[in-house]
This record gives structure tokens, C-alpha cells and sequence, in this order.
């Protein structure tokens, strides 16, 4: 092909590829389209209903140009309208966060902009974001400033990363595997287990440690099976403890636990994926001993409402977790300068990553701290208004919950469980409010789990109507 064809084919190529670049005009009439469509969305979230059981119908993608208007309705019909409405307050189900609208303009400004921040290279200001995040954290739960730490998609994540760095400083790896003892909760996270096997460690042994009448751990039974293990020439190494569970919300004894760690020199892991930003509330003495950990992880896409996608984890030993990340290569070489530590790319799995840093940097300095906190304070108020509400119609709660977590039960003459499992599919099929279910202590239970910014003491009002005329066509 000859340079004038070239360039002619050029030139026929752009006039199509320039559509995915609009000019100010066409930008201005996308952005009032999405505007109209997230003030509506927000606007009716009040009056819309938590959860449908409707199902998506073909979201098919097909070589044709749409008008965003019309993306935006099938968007509303097809993905709005079915299953949890995440963002609305109504979502008490699983563990909720909610999407603030500024954070979510981060998300917007961060995909315009599109710094690369896995690298201080790159982006010396986006690395920068990300990295006071983290030191905003370490100051939150009293890490020292020689910790490290990155912001990931979440808590499986999270989990991952600080697993690794304990494998890799206990170097439990060939035949020492089958020999080592990894020592969990109850009630632990399934990311946990998730994580252990995607890291190589399946294979290792796992206490599951029992839990006292308020879900947990019971310490003395931790220390015991340590010792047991020890004497049986097993190899035990790291203890997994939760400060906020997902079933009850329960938070384990920290400090408790902290000390059997050191005392035996274990890797002590915390982890506070949903619980972990209470310690800024009125329940701060329940995290004692957090800040002893070797490890922790707190999504903020849970207890700061951000949309989900932010997770975090800190790592005390910084050695641990570069030599588990750390990787260079050719074409990198541009970078090989920097300190290792400002390139969040060498504390994680992820080179390539959303530029997470912004949509919590962002509302921090645009709110302050307190309104998060405040907002904390709330939920924590409301699952007490609801537990009462709940026992003054007959319901049987679950032990005062450390946190914004709780379950209930009724207490059917005959068939309780099966009758609780209908009541539980009423409540769906109603779906004003969202809720859903577990199994604690062999008993069927239903859990509210409070935490969505937009769920106020009107959202809890709505529910107990809810849960109060589904309980009248089981009776």
C-alpha cells in the first residue's frame, strides 16, 4: 500500500474512530443526559421499593449506535429494577455501603483524567492520592508510619495481599504446607478460606476456634489449640481474627488475641473489612488491640459509603509484602529510580488499577471526617430502635450486637424454622426493605445488618411495617 492510500484510508478510518471522542457540545448534552438520570435515580429513591425479584432480560451488545437516553431507560428497566437497590437505604440485607455522590463524581473526574496510579513514576500526583489514603488510615487504627499498605477492589483482595505477606515471612511453602495451622473463627469471612487457597495454602490445617454467647472468639480455647499444635510438632502461624463479623457484627477480643500472637509469634491478621471504621465512633474501646496487628483490612465501600470497589489493607512488615509484589521488567526500566514504596503496583497483585485513591480522598476533603462519623453514630442507634421495635411484637433477638449487625427470629409454636424460612421468603417477595437470612447457633434467623448512609429512622419504620404484615399471614 502506497503512502496516498494510506493516508486516504486514514483519514476514512477517523471520520468513524472520532466518534469516541465528542466535542464540548456533544459532551455537555451526554453529561445533562446522565445528570437527569442520576437526580431521578436518587430522587425516587425513597419511594422505590429495596429489592425485586424481577429478572434482567437480554442486554445484548449489537454493532448499531443508541442514544443514551435510550441506554439509560433499558439501564433503569434492566438493572435498576431488578434485584438489591444498593444505593437506597432499604438495602439492610448483606453488609451495605451505599455510593456517595461525591465520591462517585470522583469516580467520573479520576476515568476522564485516567492517571495511571499504580505507578509514582507515571503519575507522581495520583500515587501521591493513593498513598496519603493509606497514611490517613494507618492514623486511623495507630499503625505505625513504616507500615505499608495499598487500596484494592475489596476484602477478598485485601485479604490476599496480607496473606501472602505472612506466607512469605513464615515461609510456608513444598512440605512445611500440610504441617501449618491457620487458626479462624467461627463465624470468619468465607474471603478468608477463599484467599488461603488461591495462594497455594489449602492445604494447610484450619482451627476453627469457638465462640462464647456474644459470637466471639473464645481465646482461651485459641491459646490451648496453639499449644496443642506446638507440642504435636505442627508449625502453626497465623491467627485470623474479626472485628466485625458479617453474621452478628461481633468483634473479637482484639487485644486478647493480639497477646496469644506475640506470645507465640504468630502472624496476627485482623480483619475489619465491614466493622473496622467504627473505631472512630462510640465503640472505639471494642477495637483495642488493632493496632497490634500485622495486618488489617477495612473497605471503605462499607463503613465510609463509598461505591463498591475500595477495599484497603496496612502490613506492618514491609519487606513481607514487596518480596510477595514486587516485580520489574524491561520496558519499566523508566521507573526503577523511584522508592519502591510509592508505587502502589509493588505492594499488590494489580499493576494496571482504577485510580481507587480519588473517590475516598476526594470526600474526605470536600465533607470533613465528621459527617462519616455521625453517620456511624446513627446505625448504631438505629439497630437498637429496631431490636426494640422487633421484641415488642413478639420476635426473639439475638445477644446485644457489638456493632450495626443483628438477627431475629419468631418463635413459632411448631415449625419454627420452616416458618421463619416463609416469613423470610414474604419479606422478598414483598421487598420493600431488603433483608436476608442466616443460620446461627442451628437455628434459622433473619439479619438486619444497618449501615447504608441513606437508611434512617424512617427506613427502619418501613421495615418493621413490613416484617409486621408478612408475620400476620404466617399466624
Amino acid at each position: 500500500m502506497n503512502t496516498k492510500d494510506i493516508l486516504s484510508k486514514i483519514a476514512e478510518l477517523n471520520k468513524i474512530s472520532a466518534r469516541l471522542d465528542p466535542d464540548e457540545s456533544k459532551r455537555s448534552e451526554l453529561l445533562k443526559c446522565a445528570a437527569e438520570f442520576t437526580n431521578q435515580f436518587i430522587s425516587g429513591l425513597n419511594k422505590a421499593k429495596g429489592f425485586s425479584q424481577k429478572q434482567a432480560s437480554s442486554l445484548e451488545i449489537t454493532n448499531s449506535e443508541k442514544k443514551l437516553s435510550a441506554l439509560l431507560d433499558l439501564y433503569q428497566k434492566e438493572v435498576v429494577e431488578t434485584g438489591i437497590i444498593a444505593a437506597s437505604g432499604k438495602h439492610l440485607g448483606y453488609i451495605p455501603g451505599g455510593g456517595v455522590f461525591s465520591a462517585a463524581l470522583s469516580d467520573f473526574i479520576a476515568a476522564v483524567t485516567n492517571p495511571f496510579a499504580g505507578a509514582y513514576f507515571a503519575s507522581p500526583g495520583a500515587a501521591a492520592i493513593e498513598n496519603e489514603v493509606i497514611n490517613w488510615l494507618k492514623s486511623v487504627f495507630s499503625f505505625p508510619q513504616n507500615a505499608v499498605g495499598c487500596l484494592s477492589s475489596g476484602g477478598s483482595i485485601s485479604a490476599l495481599i496480607a496473606f501472602t505477606a505472612a506466607r512469605d515471612k513464615y515461609k510456608i511453602k513444598n512440605e512445611l504446607i500440610p504441617k501449618s495451622v491457620v487458626y479462624l473463627g467461627e463465624q470468619v469471612h468465607h474471603s478468608t478460606q477463599k484467599a488461603l487457597r488461591i495462594i497455594g495454602l489449602e492445604d494447610t490445617i484450619i482451627r476453627y476456634v469457638s465462640l462464647d454467647d456474644f459470637h466471639r472468639m473464645k481465646t482461651d480455647v485459641l491459646d490451648e489449640l496453639i499449644r496443642k499444635d506446638f507440642a504435636d510438632g505442627l508449625n502453626p502461624f497465623l491467627i485470623s481474627a474479626t472485628a466485625g463479623t458479617t453474621d452478628t457484627g461481633s468483634v473479637d477480643p482484639l487485644n486478647d488475641v493480639a497477646e496469644i500472637s506475640k506470645k507465640h509469634k504468630l502472624w496476627f491478621h485482623v480483619d475489619a473489612a465491614y466493622g473496622g471504621f467504627f473505631i472512630m465512633t462510640s465503640k472505639k474501646h471494642l477495637f483495642n488491640g488493632i493496632e497490634k496487628a500485622d495486618s488489617l483490612i477495612v473497605d471503605p465501600h462499607k463503613g465510609l459509603f463509598m461505591p463498591y470497589g475500595v477495599g484497603a489493607v496496612l502490613v506492618k512488615d514491609s519487606a513481607s509484602v514487596l518480596h510477595s509484589n514486587y516485580y520489574s521488567a524491561n520496558y519499566m526500566q523508566d521507573a526503577l529510580n523511584d522508592e519502591l514504596l510509592k508505587s502502589p503496583a509493588n505492594l499488590s497483585p494489580e499493576l494496571t488499577k482504577h485510580f481507587r485513591g480519588l473517590r475516598v480522598w476526594l470526600p474526605l476533603q470536600l465533607h470533613g471526617i465528621e459527617p462519616f462519623i455521625s453517620c456511624l453514630e446513627e446505625k448504631l442507634l438505629l439497630v437498637k430502635y429496631f431490636r426494640n421495635k422487633l421484641q415488642e411484637l413478639g420476635f426473639f433477638v439475638g445477644p446485644e450486637p457489638d456493632l450495626s449487625v443483628s438477627y431475629f427470629w419468631y418463635p413459632f409454636n411448631t415449625d419454627a424454622d420452616s416458618k421463619n424460612k416463609l416469613l423470610m421468603d414474604l419479606i422478598h417477595a414483598d421487598g420493600s426493605v431488603f433483608l436476608s437470612s442466616s443460620v446461627i447457633n442451628n437455628r434459622f434467623v433473619i439479619r438486619i445488618a444497618i449501615l447504608a448512609f441513606r437508611t434512617k429512622k424512617e427506613t427502619i419504620d418501613e421495615a418493621v411495617r413490613m416484617i409486621k404484615n408478612c408475620l400476620s399471614k404466617i399466624k
